[in-house]
């Protein structure tokens, strides 16, 4: 997977290559689908939600650009298997899950291998998650109409967050930087992501 996958589309970050070479990619995923854990695709998760492409989680993790020394807020827990990759390299990472029955499988399965830096929520991510701001970094893992205030808000100053913005069904992956009061955007490639719920999202947001 890390090989044919992330390597020869240009994914340099050893810290990247490594968490995604050692981290058990099949333990995210339903059983009759352990077999194709590793297939270059994204796969369901149950409750209309599924865990990302492989090159689509390393791509993210690489425009993140974690260091050891950062906290950061994952909004979308999912499987929790983009929680884990970047686990390897921040200091600790809070990650929000609005769905109870996804919050419990993946709080059991990160517990289970051992990911002890990472605390799993069940609130309305797309508000962010307040109690633990400020944030060095924050990922969003599903598709955002515009990028909540409360974000910007909770991020640390400089900061950095990467997430999915546009439709229903197509977005831009979007890197912010926030520098000295300002916030900087760039965009990256285009992606397809499962709509973001809650406040700030399609649910109400949009």
């Amino acid at each position: 997977m890390v090989e044919d996958q992330i390597k020869r589309r240009g994914i340099i970050d050893k810290r990247v290559l490594a968490a995604m070479e050692e981290i058990p990619r099949h333990e995210f995923v339903e059983e009759g689908l352990k077999g194709v854990a590793y297939q270059d695709g994204p796969l369901p998760i149950g409750m209309d939600q599924t865990i990302s492409q492989p090159y689509i989680v390393a791509l993210m993790s690489e425009l993140l650009d974690v260091s050891e020394e950062d906290k950061v807020l994952e909004v979308g827990t999912g499987s929790g298997y983009q929680a884990a990759v970047i686990s390897r390299f921040a200091m600790s990472v809070v990650t929000v899950e609005r769905i109870p029955e996804l919050y419990k499988k993946a709080k059991k399965t990160l517990r289970k291998l051992g990911y002890n830096n990472i605390t799993v929520v069940l609130a309305d991510g797309s508000i962010g998650y307040r109690e633990y701001a400020p944030y060095n970094r924050i990922i969003v893992t599903a598709a955002s109409p515009f990028v909540p205030d409360e974000l910007i808000e909770q991020l640390t100053d400089p900061g950095k967050i990467v997430i999915p913005v546009g439709g229903m069904f197509t977005q831009q992956l979007v890197v912010l930087k926030k520098e000295a009061g300002k916030v900087i955007k760039t965009d990256s490639i285009g992606v397809r992501f499962v709509p973001l719920k809650g406040r700030k999202g399609w649910e109400n947001g949009a």
